[in-house]
C-alpha cells in the first residue's frame, strides 16, 4: 500500500509544484514579504474555508476546495522556506532557487510521510476529508500559539513540524478527493 501512496503523493505534490512554480514565474517571490504569522494566517484562511463550505455544503465563490488544499501545501512549503532562508537573503530568489528549495522541503515531507505511514498503518485512508480538515486547523491553532510564544514550547514539537503535518494532511486530502489521478 505505502508504494501506492508514494506514487499518488507524487502525483498531487507535482500539481502543487507547477501551481507554484508557474505562479513564482508570474509574481516572482512576493511572498518574502510575509512573516511567518502571517503566513500561518494565510493557512488559516483557507482552511477556514474549507470547513465553513464543508459546513453550508454550498459555496459562493468559485474557487474550489481543492485549490484551497494546493494552497495550504504551497504556503507550508513557503513557510519552510522562510524558516530555512538566511534572514539576509534577497527577496528577489530565481525561480530555479525556489524550485530547488521547494523539492527539497518535498523531499523531507516524504521522509515523514514514510515513517508515520509505517507507525500509524495508513490510518488517514480511513479518516473523514472533514476530519482531515480539522486536524489541519487545530494544527494552526498549535503554530499561531506558539508564534505568540515566539517559537518557546516546553516540550511539544515547534513550528515546522506542524507545517511539515498539514501538508500530508492536505495531499491526504487531495488523494481522497481524488486529486491524484
Amino acid at each position: 500500500m505505502i508504494n501506492q501512496t508514494l506514487q499518488e503523493y507524487d502525483q498531487v505534490v507535482r500539481r502543487c509544484k507547477d501551481t507554484f512554480v508557474k505562479k513564482t514565474r508570474d509574481y516572482g517571490t512576493a511572498w518574502r514579504v510575509l512573516r511567518l504569522p502571517s503566513i500561518t494566517d494565510q493557512i488559516f484562511i483557507k482552511a477556514q474555508r474549507i470547513r465553513s463550505i464543508q459546513e453550508k455544503g454550498k459555496q459562493l465563490v468559485e474557487d474550489d476546495i481543492n485549490g484551497e488544499f494546493v494552497g495550504i501545501i504551497n504556503y507550508c512549503i513557503i513557510a519552510l522556506m522562510q524558516l530555512h532562508l538566511p534572514t539576509d537573503a534577497d527577496m528577489n530568489l530565481p525561480a530555479e532557487e525556489v524550485e530547488r528549495q521547494y523539492s527539497h522541503h518535498i523531499e523531507e515531507n516524504v521522509k515523514l510521510l514514510k515513517a508515520k505511514n509505517h507507525d500509524y498503518g495508513e490510518a488517514w485512508r480511513d479518516m473523514r476529508v472533514s476530519s482531515i480538515t480539522d486536524i489541519i486547523l487545530m494544527k494552526l491553532y498549535r503554530t499561531k500559539q506558539i508564534e505568540d510564544n515566539e517559537g518557546q514550547t516546553l516540550i511539544s514539537e515547534g513550528v515546522e513540524a506542524n507545517y511539515r503535518d498539514m501538508i500530508n494532511y492536505a495531499v491526504f486530502a487531495l488523494i481522497k478527493r481524488g486529486f491524484a489521478g
